[in-house]
């Protein structure tokens, strides 16, 4: 885009910008609100750590002081963006963009094929069953029915064998906790039974459907409700019919209460399988026991400790098939016979190999009758191979260009299976895959208001502090010179072995359209290329992930993409930790920073809601080598008062029960008071909303407006600065 001089705004108008003449405006420094500095002081390990606003961390829904400041800090952000007079043209465009139709990838069950689909701007996905997967089907399940602002969504589900009932999780507010309900397929009609507390680990269906176990957890206080630790879950099982009370349990570990379970029924009914995760790590333990056993018979152990991952795939009569990282960083496919285990062998050796590992990640294997089906990641893009039972090669499956595809899923027994493909310039398709013939068909594209032949993405590696090698994606209008003056936005993540692979973003689309750059790096501490990346970003390596980031803006400058004022970074959650650690650490590399939904309090985090399953990846204070880690990098405690810092706008949520608000709370004061410069810090806190998952439509609109307006008026692109 252009630079524009003096007094002149850039508006969108439909999908072309036009110069629009303003006077000149000069705004003085915001005025925040009172925020009370306590003199609470913690000592760890012989240190005393200051934790001046530790009264943030009350629940904004039974403090008075929190609620008076959450309001008061909503009231001046809600000033500021409004005052920006291209706000209002960004949300007309995002809006527009935004109404096209997207399909989920569909599930096959009993001839009947289920999937969601939202029109455009629905708050929520609609749930659709067919009976043919390119049909349009009849809806099953509206979600915007339950709510006027679209704030109640739908979580996990699950249907019966044999397509008759459903089990669905139903979430309020972007909590993560849920509600599951059950209801009559063929007839929509909705049954009596309501469990109530449950958060994490799915519906698992008998066969004859009858019932299904569930995962759930204590009732918490209700004034702890968003705050308590989620710890002490339990497996049950729910007979149709019954009341929750009545529920058999079939498995806890109250010795072990941080610890979370998964159980798997293999496809022909002879197993079920049992994972128990300590964190968010993948190494797992694995029971079994078989399906027809009494529900309170013990399961046998397997895997007895948390050194690999072991990922249930199904069986071929008595062979186990895993997904594991023993002996394999890159990941591979193994069995086990658990009808022949010998007794003082351990169950490791006496694992056969099937898919050895490959230079390329396995992201993601689906055993079916004949075949397996595994999708990797090879420097970031998707590859997709068939393979016999024993491991031999078919053919790779095709896809329709470099991207990301996802999807592979179904029953063992099926001929057919969909996925979907998407890149950084095309909304995902929808593929439906003959697993005899290895032929993909499109049965399902969307059409968008986006001209994918005027933008083009480009990989390319850059070499971090260290001399490691780092992979980034840059995309933007084609034709865009390298003049260091590209408004540019550098999003990265890096942490809990996830991989950034591309996709479509109506945020991003509208990024690049009004003339902005958008980067991806893909960190370490991520998982795109095996568990020694993930590895090598984590607890005292966490710094690793901080200087990639770095090192990937120091590359956008040096490439003469951007410039400091005109370099924003974003990030959510532990990509939220990234941002607040990169802008404490070089305030003076950005002109803008948007950390969102982050855990930004380092020596607390663990205290909170899910914050306990995050301890393998961050580490806590109770180590002393650890806590040092944590606080040379926690952003609360580094930030510094009197250092200039950048334009900062701070997003969270009252109802995120994830990583809960105090994290933005407490960073956002304490930026607030250091800052020395002229740039604004300001906090967005969203209502009715939690962590990201099942925010309405209107919201995303209006946040995503709110961002690239702040980032519009900051780095100075309506401007010319």
């Amino acid at each position: 885009m252009e630079c524009l001089r003096n007094a002149v705004i850039v508006a969108m108008v439909a999908s072309s910008w036009v110069v629009v003449d303003i006077s000149n405006a000069k705004e003085s420094r915001l005025v925040y609100p009172d925020a009370r500095r306590g003199d609470q002081v913690d000592t760890f390990h012989g240190v005393d750590v200051p934790d001046p606003y530790r009264w943030m961390e009350e629940d904004v829904r039974t403090s008075e002081e929190v609620a008076d400041w959450v309001a008061a800090e909503n009231i001046i952000t809600r000033k500021y963006l409004d005052g920006i007079p291209e706000r209002g043209a960004i949300e007309e465009r995002l809006t527009k963009l935004w109404n096209f139709e997207r399909f989920s990838v569909p599930t096959k069950t009993a001839g009947k094929y289920f999937f969601l689909k939202n029109d455009g701007l629905q708050n929520q996905a609609v749930l659709y069953v067919a009976d043919t997967d390119d049909g349009a089907g009849r809806v099953l399940i509206d979600p915007n029915q339950w709510s006027e602002d679209g704030t109640i969504s739908l979580g996990f589900m699950a249907e019966s064998d044999d397509a008759k009932h459903l089990a669905y999780g139903r979430k309020d507010a972007g909590s993560d906790w849920s509600t599951i309900y059950v209801m009559d397929i063929s007839t929509g009609e909705q049954l009596p039974d309501k469990l109530e507390w449950t958060r994490w680990g799915g519906i698992q269906w008998n066969a004859v459907g009858t019932g299904f176990f569930y995962t759930r957890y204590p009732e918490p206080k209700a004034e702890e409700q968003h705050q308590a630790l989620a710890i002490n879950p339990a497996i049950y099982f729910h007979q149709l019919g019954d009341s929750q009370s009545e529920d058999t349990l079939v498995y806890k570990r109250p010795d072990e209460p941080t610890w979370s379970f998964e159980i798997r029924r293999s496809d022909d009914n002879q197993f079920l399988v049992l994972m128990i995760s300590r964190s968010t790590d993948p190494q797992n333990q694995v029971f079994f026991r078989r399906v027809n056993d009494s529900l309170d018979a013990p399961f046998r152990p397997l895997v007895e400790d948390f050194e690999n991952q072991f990922w249930f795939l199904g069986n071929v009569d008595e062979q186990l098939y895993f997904l594991t990282d023993l002996e394999a960083p890159t990941k591979r496919v193994v069995a086990l016979d658990v009808d022949s285990l010998e007794g003082g062998k351990s169950i490791r050796e006496q694992m056969t190999e099937i898919v050895p590992a490959t230079e390329a990640t396995l992201e993601g294997v689906t055993l079916f009758e004949d075949q397996i089906v595994a999708k990797y990641l090879k420097d970031v893009v998707s590859q997709v191979m068939a393979f016999e039972l024993d491991g031999t090669p078919m053919h790779a499956i095709g896809l329709p260009g470099i991207g990301s595809a996802d999807g592979f899923s179904g029953r063992q027994s099926d001929s057919v299976t969909f996925f979907s493909f998407t890149s950084y310039v095309a909304p995902a398709s929808i593929f439906r895959l003959d697993l005899e013939t290895g032929k993909s068909t499109l049965i399902r594209q969307p059409e968008v208001e986006f001209d994918r032949s005027l933008f083009e993405s480009r990989q390319a590696f850059y070499t971090s502090k260290d001399g490691t090698r780092v992979p980034i994606i840059v995309s933007h209008r084609k034709g865009l010179e390298h003049n260091g003056q590209l408004p540019t936005l550098l999003y990265g993540y890096g942490g809990f072995d996830i991989s950034l692979s591309p996709y479509f973003s109506v945020a991003y689309a509208t990024w690049m359209e009004m003339g902005g750059v958008v980067a991806v790096p893909n960190l370490r501490g991520g998982g795109e290329y095996g568990e020694a990346w993930h590895q090598a970003g984590k607890k005292l390596k966490k710094q690793n992930v901080f200087d990639d980031f770095i090192a990937a803006a120091d590359w956008l400058i040096s490439e003469k993409y951007t410039s400091m004022p005109k370099l924003a970074i974003m990030g959510g959650s532990n990509g939220g930790l990234l941002v607040g650690a990169a802008l404490t650490q070089r305030p003076d590399l950005f002109g803008a920073c948007l950390p969102a939904v982050g855990v930004l309090d380092m020596l607390r985090y663990q205290n909170f809601t899910a914050g306990h399953f995050w301890r393998d990846e961050y580490g806590t204070v109770d180590d002393p080598d650890e806590f040092r880690a944590l606080l040379a990098y926690s952003p609360y405690h580094n930030v510094r008062p009197g250092t200039e810092y950048p334009a900062t706008m701070i997003l969270t949520a009252d109802t995120d029960d994830r990583v809960v608000p105090m994290h933005s709370f407490k960073f956002g004061a304490a930026l607030q008071s250091a800052q020395a410069g002229p740039a604004p810090i300001l906090m967005r806190i969203e209502t009715r909303a939690g962590h990201g998952a099942g925010t309405p439509t209107t919201k995303k609109i209006e946040e995503t407006a709110d961002c690239w307006a702040f980032l519009w008026k900051n780095l100075g692109m309506s401007a010319g600065e």
